[in-house]
């Protein structure tokens, strides 16, 4: 009796140690599966500037749809205050490729504007994450629009397990509005600080209108400048482009046809 209790006994240990690797390897399994796998929506996020809504890249989507092969959904949305999200439009249905826009009932200008805004753009980010189920996205950010996307992609794009395939930048001050080349903002040393955060496998285009030899009318060229700084050795590729000619005033670029052109051509290909 003992000795087949015992024998019982060596079978059930010889049955669990030959288990043990096929538990380990099973969330490995999954984690790699998770870390490759690329759903099929992978939207493209606009983030708009100081003193715009969620309504600011309507003729620009528009001007999008009338030469790009296939249509895009536009979905809006808007971040309260509270953290509350409002929608308007809609994401047609087996569109791979929506373009989201995502304003701030908060949509002042300024520093600590910024910091919240990059964090109302999270709480958005992931609610639509649990909604559309999509692991991959580019974006665009205007002005303001392009340091909102900067920061949250040094702070928190890590904690959503998404991958940024994409960013472009337009106009956007990493010096803020300082005129004086020799002065860092709060803002630029906390983007050099995080920069080694910025995901590896991410394609940066940064672009500059030139209403005159200083900038735009609005950002100096040399707070444009600056992207090379924090995006240079840190992502796969990063590209800064200057744009001239009509509509190349800071408030204007977003329709500005060249723009539009580089979108269509980097950003939604």
């Amino acid at each position: 009796m003992i000795q087949r209790f015992r024998s019982v006994l060596v079978i059930g240990l010889a049955l669990i140690l030959l288990c043990v690797p096929g538990f380990l390897w099973r969330p490995q399994q999954r984690a790699d599966v998770q870390a490759t796998y690329r759903s099929q929506m992978a939207p493209v996020f606009l983030v708009p500037g100081s003193s715009a809504t969620q309504n600011r890249f309507d003729a620009l989507v528009a001007g999008l749809n009338q030469k790009t092969p296939r249509r895009h959904s536009l979905l809006r949305v808007e971040v309260m205050t509270d953290g509350s999200l409002k929608y308007t439009g809609s994401i047609r249905a087996n569109d791979t490729q929506p373009i989201i826009v995502v304003g701030f009932e908060n949509h002042h200008d300024g520093y600590a504007t910024i910091q919240k805004q990059a964090k109302w753009f999270t709480i958005a980010f992931r609610a639509l994450q649990r909604t559309y189920h999509f692991n991959h996205f580019s974006a665009m950010g205007h002005s303001n629009g392009g340091l909102v996307l900067t920061i949250f992609l040094e702070d928190d794009l890590a904690k959503t397990q998404a991958h940024a395939d994409r960013l472009m930048t337009i106009a956007s001050p990493f010096n803020l509005e300082e005129p004086d080349q020799s002065v860092n903002t709060p803002l630029f040393k906390q983007l050099i600080a995080g920069k080694n955060r910025l995901p590896k496998a991410l394609t940066v285009y940064s672009i500059a209108g030139s209403k005159g030899y200083d900038g735009d009318g609005i950002v100096p060229f040399d707070s444009v400048n600056r992207g090379k700084l924090i995006f240079q050795g840190q992502v796969k590729s990063f590209t800064q482009m200057t744009v001239t000619g009509a509509n190349a005033n800071h408030a204007d670029l977003p329709e500005n046809q060249q723009i539009i052109t580089l979108i269509r051509q980097d950003l939604l290909a």
